[in-house]
């Protein structure tokens, strides 16, 4: 049977010559141009009506390519040991799907620090982010945005439903044509605070509603190298400790270089994470593969107020 390809970066069916960023479910709008050459396993899904008589002459044919190599590689080797100048070359091949056909499963090159259990890796948005002492890499989570949490839940105070005392989301900006990073932030912030502490997923109201906010800071801050805008209200909402809530925009480094919005959301009050952990987390943000290229408070482009 045929297995859907993981998302990462295909060559795109449509212009070969760029990478495509594959959802695992669709190809999207983000391209770039390819890093390493890409050498794509080609999967054809067997035929109708397949059975143990196909797989038996799948297996004989594998063999007897396995075989046709092994006595080409032992001639190489043997011209080789006689003094023979010619060297054995092999040329990588390509293939790119058509249409809206999805990828073969390999990906241009391994996902960088995607082993790494201090970061987090954000391959559609080029970045990864750093993992602190009480957050976690999120798994099975129902919302493909998040990038970090805290590492327990507990019964929301309002409608029914389990709530984190802290959360990282991140995001393409490609609903807009704006592209400048003040813009999107003070655009975005009223969304992120109504998604964190307004209406969930499925529509609840895990804290009653947002009653108030406040601006408590904002102004240009450098993130992966690249010049940003933060914007941080602190809400209260009907009920519970509210919390702080933060839209940080930056233009991506990959693709068409859409901008970045990353969303912090932390719960106020003693049970919630530290709220500086937001500055050290932005801080930390690096290029995909990029060890210097960092930013955040204190560096040459200081937020203000």
């Amino acid at each position: 049977m045929s297995v859907t390809p993981p998302p990462g970066w295909y060559s795109d069916p449509s212009y070969p010559l760029v990478e495509r960023w594959w959802d695992g479910t669709a190809w999207t709008d983000h391209r770039r141009q390819p890093e390493v050459p890409q050498q794509p396993l080609i999967q054809t899904p067997p035929a109708e009506g397949s059975g143990p008589g196909r797989a038996r002459t799948v297996a004989l044919v594998t063999a007897a390519v396995v075989l046709v190599a092994a006595i080409v590689t032992g001639a190489v080797l043997l011209r080789h040991d006689d003094g023979g100048d010619a060297a054995a070359q092999t040329t990588p091949t390509s293939s790119s799907p058509t249409g809206t056909e999805a990828p073969s499963p390999s990906p241009s090159g391994p996902s960088p620090s995607a082993g790494d259990p201090s970061v987090v890796v954000d391959e559609l948005n080029g970045i990864t982010f750093p993992v602190l002492d009480g957050w976690v890499k999120p798994q099975y989570a129902a919302d493909h945005d998040m990038v970090l949490s805290t590492p327990r839940t507990y019964d929301c105070p309002g409608d029914p439903g389990l709530c984190r005392h802290g959360r990282v989301d991140s995001r393409t900006a490609t609903a807009t044509d704006e592209t400048s990073p003040k813009a999107l932030a003070e655009e975005d912030i009223a969304d992120a605070a109504d998604s964190a502490y307004g209406h969930d997923l499925l529509g609840s109201r895990p804290f009653r509603g947002i009653s108030s906010h406040e601006l408590v800071k904002s102004g240009s801050v450098a993130v992966a190298g690249r010049a940003g805008y933060l914007v941080r209200w602190k809400v209260r909402t009907g009920v519970g400790p509210g919390g702080y809530v933060e839209s940080l925009v930056f233009p991506s480094s990959v693709g068409s270089q859409s901008p970045v919005i990353v969303r912090f959301a932390l719960d106020a009050g003693a049970d919630g994470p530290p709220l500086s952990d937001i500055d050290r987390i932005t801080a930390g943000i690096r290029p995909v593969g990029g060890k210097d290229a960092g930013g955040g408070v204190g560096s040459s482009i200081g937020p203000t107020r």
